[in-house]
């Protein structure tokens, strides 16, 4: 499977995409890795997991919801919340200018543990 994009690291560090013009999702590789890091952990111990497309995400609200800094997102961000975590992926809208691609997940049902993990 190919893609419209690779993944690189900018000069100032950042981890991100180059596609139609390079697209920093992270502020540093490690940014990355806790963001992969959250995502599986939130998947396996979310009781409900909603994803969202395209104009829906904009509707999202993220009153009441903390960024998660060890993410360091710049395009691609983690908010957490009272018992669920938000993902936002604008990384490939932004990229690729394709407003199609914008992407959030909801991580719902998540416990102290399912948050923040030990």
């Amino acid at each position: 499977m190919s893609m419209a994009y690779g993944f690189m690291i900018g000069p100032e560090g950042a981890f991100g995409i180059d596609a139609y013009r390079w697209t920093p999702l992270h502020t540093s590789t490690d940014g990355w890795v806790e963001s992969l890091a959250l995502a599986a952990h939130a998947h396996r111990w979310a009781e409900t997991v909603t994803r969202i497309k395209g104009k829906a995400v904009e509707a999202l609200d993220l009153g009441g919801y903390d960024p998660v800094p060890e993410v360091q997102g710049l395009t691609e961000t983690r908010w957490r919340g009272k018992d669920s975590l938000i993902a936002v992926y604008r990384g490939e809208t932004v990229g690729l200018d394709a407003p199609q691609c914008l992407e959030a997940h909801v991580y719902g049902g998540l416990d102290e543990w399912g948050l923040h993990g030990g």
